[in-house]
């Protein structure tokens, strides 16, 4: 019973993260309808140039997340504007972004390869310490990871609920042109959208790393973790990506105890398969934006 509580919290602990890399692509996909291929390589970013800023350059953790999330969302506008504005505006765009952004993944793991290598990075616990929680002990690290989880999915979601910037990305969702005679610099609003999904997969990265340390191919597992969420959840739904990711997490940490750490991803690939048989639009098949 011990072990089955303690592979219950630590599946929902990481399941949150799983629901915050997924709920970046259900951004994209509900404003500029595009599945982000590369998503997995800015988790990727994310984990390295925390691993620079904390550990080699010996900076704070906290100053060196800060750091890592304004990088990244810089290199992710600038992707943005300089790759996927000009497919968006030209025919072929529901392939093209594919393409495009499968292109750039392979890229940007090329370049870490060559810049970082192909060991292993470790970064320490940015708390060690172990907490009890009804007599079954979790690091301390795993419980700041479920709480910077909630925080800025709280966060995130109040951002999009409330802030002026949330409404004229729901507006532009649901329909651009409206949204452009409204006055709504929709071009503005894709590339900031693309920018804070990078944020949420680097906040994810730079909380996982210490756990599953740093390495330039540590993006592709988690791209297709958060695939399965995201279908699983729903298309462009934020409580669809939530709901999946910690729903995929509590699973696979009991498939832990039933089978092994290697049935991972079936597991994962199985519910997807079986969301998609029963409910083809995802358990949340409508827009929350």
């Amino acid at each position: 019973m011990e072990l089955l509580i303690q592979q219950i919290l630590n599946g929902i602990i990481v399941g949150s993260m799983y629901a915050l890399i997924a709920s970046g692509l259900s951004l994209i996909w509900g404003t500029m309808k595009m599945l982000n291929l590369a998503h997995g390589e800015f988790y990727m970013l994310g984990g390295f140039f925390m691993f620079f800023l904390n550990v080699s350059a010996g900076i704070n953790p906290f100053v060196s997340g800060i750091i890592s999330i304004a990088i990244v969302f810089i290199a992710a506008v600038i992707v943005q504007r300089v790759v996927i504005h000009y497919l968006m505006e030209k025919p072929g765009w529901t392939e093209s972004h594919l393409i495009a952004t499968f292109g750039i993944s392979v890229l940007l793991q090329n370049l870490a390869l060559n810049i970082w290598g192909e060991r292993f990075k470790n970064i320490p616990y940015y708390v060690d310490a172990n907490i009890y929680i009804f007599g079954i002990g979790l690091s301390a690290q795993r419980i700041l990871i479920f709480m910077v989880a909630v925080l800025v999915i709280v966060l995130f979601w109040g951002f999009l609920k409330y802030s002026r910037f949330g409404q004229a990305l729901r507006a532009t969702s649901q329909d651009r042109d409206s949204a452009t005679l409204y006055g709504i610099n929709t071009k503005l609003i894709y590339m900031i959208a693309f920018g804070v999904s990078a944020i949420l997969a680097t906040v994810a990265a730079i909380m996982l790393a210490p756990i599953y340390s740093v390495n330039p191919w540590m993006g592709s597992d988690l791209l297709l973790k958060a695939l399965a969420v995201v279908i699983i959840g729903g298309l462009g739904s934020l409580v669809g990506a939530i709901v999946g990711g910690i729903g995929l997490g509590i699973l696979e940490g009991l498939g832990i105890i039933v089978f092994s750490s290697e049935w991972q991803n079936v597991i994962a690939f199985s519910l997807l398969i079986l969301v998609l048989w029963i409910r083809p639009s995802g358990l949340f098949g409508t827009k929350e934006w």
